[in-house]
């Protein structure tokens, strides 16, 4: 044999195998034992065959069906110092119609094979898109550092031996083992998850109930409007930021399932579980100053889980068996938003997109425990400033991904060439997402109230901020957009 055909495979002797790499060996050892591994590629029509769009509910039934959404009602009237009267309308009123935002994204999983922030790239452009990326990245490990705070706050409620750092020690490792398994594992957890949630809240209405009359409530003085407006931002903030991760868990789901089928099972499985999880809280938070043992427990508003273990201490044992059971379910909502915070992550650039998804669920792992010890703190300081600065930038999001898919797709899936999500001459520019992106924080800064500013606007409004940024936004990308698809037109037809 020559020496050309002796190294025909540029200088390997032809017959000795090519030494795998070890990432490749890694992978694929971890393939066999049922990781995923796939990264944020586009799911071909072959994969989107599962016809169980019931995980789609289940999802985020379990995911909302937890102590976060009871600590989302509890700020009403433990943060903002409403009644339970206006605490529980804003809460009803505003997830009836936020819950529409994020089932509306959840379309795009199934149908497209795109995971949000991918999606994202046919309004936001290839370049642009890392914007939102990057900042769902940082969202969502504020969101983890939320859910560990308030998982670890009522594990430790259980025992003296036990504190806030060992709960979300254990917090973090087991939502860090679900991620790490990926997208089909997670969906067989959440369809289990929401159990010991929905037994625990009844044994606490149960148990509690007999002190929630309203003959028993404390008189509260009137809150004004701008209170009433700040808490009905926060709690939309809340259901809003779900749109960047829905799309994420329907991509291997059936493609040729209706839309609207998508929408409702998602929608559904957001307001059912929201709905009753955060008035609960709020009625029970409302409750606390009158009986001493609930506002012991509750330390002022900064401890979640010993609320809960207050309510529940008249049961003894079982109690804390459903404390445990409460605090061991916080995963529901940690993995999937640690699924994400690494798709995200890998959507920023190239370099990140070549670094398999798994590695980014420790990375989020070894960032959450030492911030969720601190954050626990001062919890709902925390979880408010949190979800409202989420709110505002997914508010912004939103209104661009809305408006590019109702108005220039026409609310047309086929108008998508998915094929070029990685090529960044057939995208969008990407210049009207971002130009309307920064006209909506110029109206959002003025607009927002946070325990560290007040805008001069929101100082007689009340945080107004999501609503005139997601207006704002859709207005200013209709009319750059518009300008930027005629002057594509005029200059493709002078060529």
């Amino acid at each position: 044999m020559d020496s050309e055909s002796k190294y025909a495979l540029g200088g390997q002797a032809v017959g000795v195998p090519v030494p795998i790499p070890l990432s490749q060996r890694i992978t694929k050892s971890l393939l066999h034992w049922g990781v995923e591994t796939h990264g944020i590629s586009p799911t071909s029509l072959g994969q989107r065959l599962d016809k169980r769009l019931y995980h789609l509910f289940f999802v985020w039934f379990s995911a909302n069906m937890n102590v976060l959404a009871f600590s989302t009602g509890c700020a009403g009237p433990a943060f903002f110092n409403l009644g339970l009267r206006d605490t529980l309308l804003i809460l009803l009123l505003v997830d009836i119609v936020s819950s529409a935002i994020p089932a509306f994204f959840a379309v795009f999983g199934p149908k497209l094979g795109t995971r949000a922030m991918v999606h994202a790239r046919f309004s936001w452009g290839y370049y642009g898109s890392m914007i939102p990326s990057i900042l769902n990245v940082l969202s969502m490990q504020g969101f983890l550092i939320l859910n560990s705070i308030v998982g670890g706050q009522t594990l430790a409620s259980v025992s003296h031996h036990l504190d806030d750092t060992t709960g979300i020690i254990i917090i973090g490792v087991l939502s860090l083992i679900l991620s790490f398994l990926g997208y089909k594992v997670i969906h067989w957890y959440e369809t289990i998850a929401w159990i010991p949630n929905v037994i625990a809240f009844i044994v606490m209405l149960g148990v509690g109930g007999k002190h929630l009359k309203l003959s028993n409530y404390p008189t509260n003085p009137p809150p004004s409007v701008q209170t009433r407006i700040s808490f009905t931002t926060f709690v939309a903030s809340s259901i809003f930021s779900w749109c960047t991760m829905t799309p994420d868990y329907g991509v291997y789901h059936d493609a040729k399932a209706s839309s609207y089928k998508i929408f409702f099972y998602t929608y559904f499985g957001l307001l059912t579980s929201s709905v009753p999880a955060q008035m609960l809280g709020g009625a029970f938070a409302a409750m606390a100053p009158a009986i001493s043992s609930w506002n012991e427990g509750f330390d002022d508003g900064n401890n979640l889980g010993g609320l809960i273990s207050a309510i529940l201490s008249p049961t003894g044992g079982f109690g804390k068996f459903l404390v445990v059971l409460i605090s061991l379910s916080i995963p529901s909502i940690c993995a999937p938003t640690m699924y994400t915070f690494g798709t995200s992550f890998m959507a920023i650039a190239p370099i990140f997109a070549r670094v398999p998804r798994y590695l980014f669920s420790i990375v989020s792992g070894v960032i959450l425990i030492p911030l969720g010890i601190l954050g626990a703190k001062r919890f709902f300081g925390t979880i408010v400033n949190v979800l409202s600065i989420i709110g505002y930038w997914t508010a912004l999001f939103s209104a661009i991904i809305i408006v590019e898919h109702v108005i220039f797709k026409k609310r047309n899936l086929q108008r998508y060439n998915v094929d070029h999500w990685d090529k960044p001459q057939w995208l969008p520019s990407g210049i009207a997402a971002t130009l309307a992106s920064l006209g909506g924080i110029g109206i959002i800064v003025p607009c927002m109230s946070q325990a560290w500013y007040i805008g001069p606007i929101a100082k007689h409004t009340g945080d107004i901020g999501v609503f005139v940024g997601f207006l704002l936004a859709g207005i200013l990308y209709f009319l750059i957009r518009l300008g930027e698809v005629n002057y594509l037109q005029v200059t493709s037809k002078a060529s």
